[in-house]
């Protein structure tokens, strides 16, 4: 990578992977399956500064003032992101690194890092905990049971049903019938199956399909951390098959200048034959006129 852009780039991916590393040592997730990935980074990121040294030195060399200024005044930069995010890598975090990690170099990027630098618990109470227990979960783990209030009077229940029935018209409409994702299914729902229960039939009903959901969720979530590993795998092979194209490339721009220059060569022999027969010509016709010369004598 001899572009600063490039390596502006590359910064952002390794604060955003340092981040999410972040976020799931404090959810209490493996949060060191990244470390590989970062390094590798890092290394690419050091490379990259070696490059860009390189190539200012070659403008410089060549004259290019504009080319060299551009890189000059970028490497410091860089160099100072790349000092921050090795320290924050190796748990050498400070005030000055911090605040590297945070700020994007790229603005279309501060969604995302807003979205990294959020904590899990903040938000409304309640409402953020339970979707970091729901998503961010170790795996194995269980939510916390649920308490469900019944009553065992529905005698009781029943006076204030009334209300209840304005309410759920409002909410059903009319005709009170429920929302179904397939209207012409006639299945029961779970409401429908357990309508015949009482309540300790009911709660552990309910339990049975809080603890289907987990299994669900745990198998989700194991699913994307596949699907996330394989497309890391894929980006370095991609990483690996450019670095592959570039050496081609180089290969191909050798042999066509050996190609150009055997052209050449051809070209100058060839001119180089043309004119040897001409002179034989010459010296052919000068010895048949010397001797027309001397027969005519």
């Amino acid at each position: 990578m001899s572009n600063p852009n490039q390596l502006y780039l590359l910064a952002d991916h390794i604060k955003l992977s340092l981040l999410e590393r972040q976020r799931a040592q404090s959810l209490n997730l493996d949060g060191d399956s990244k470390d590989g990935h970062i390094s590798r980074s890092l290394d690419q990121f050091r490379d990259g500064l070696a490059v860009l040294e390189k190539e200012q030195k070659r403008l410089e060399e060549a004259g290019d003032e504009d080319g060299s200024l551009t890189i000059s005044d970028a490497l410091p930069g860089l160099q100072k992101q790349y000092n921050d995010l090795t320290s924050q890598f190796h748990g050498f975090a400070s005030p000055s690194s911090e605040s590297t990690l945070i700020h994007p170099n790229d603005p279309a990027l501060s969604t995302d890092f807003e979205h990294a630098t959020t904590s899990p618990t903040a938000g409304p109470p309640g409402a953020a905990q339970v979707s970091s227990t729901s998503n961010l979960r170790p795996k194995g783990a269980r939510t916390a049971s649920k308490t469900v209030r019944f009553t065992d009077n529905p005698t009781t229940a029943n006076t204030t049903t009334a209300t209840d029935a304005d309410l759920e018209a409002q909410l059903f409409g009319s005709s009170g019938s429920r929302y179904r994702d397939n209207p012409t299914d006639d299945g029961m729902g779970y409401r429908d199956e357990a309508a015949d229960m009482n309540n300790t039939q009911i709660h552990a009903y309910h339990q049975q399909i809080l603890d289907q959901q987990d299994e669900q969720l745990d198998a989700l979530g194991a699913s994307i951390a596949r699907q996330r590993e394989l497309s890391m795998q894929i980006g370095d092979e991609l990483d690996e098959h450019v670095a592959m194209l570039d050496d081609v490339d180089g290969a191909v721009d050798r042999h066509q200048g050996r190609l150009d220059r055997a052209r050449r060569q051809v070209s100058r022999i060839s001119r180089a034959a043309s004119e040897s027969k001409q002179m034989i010509a010459i010296i052919i016709l000068i010895i048949v006129l010397v001797l027309l010369i001397i027969i005519l004598k």
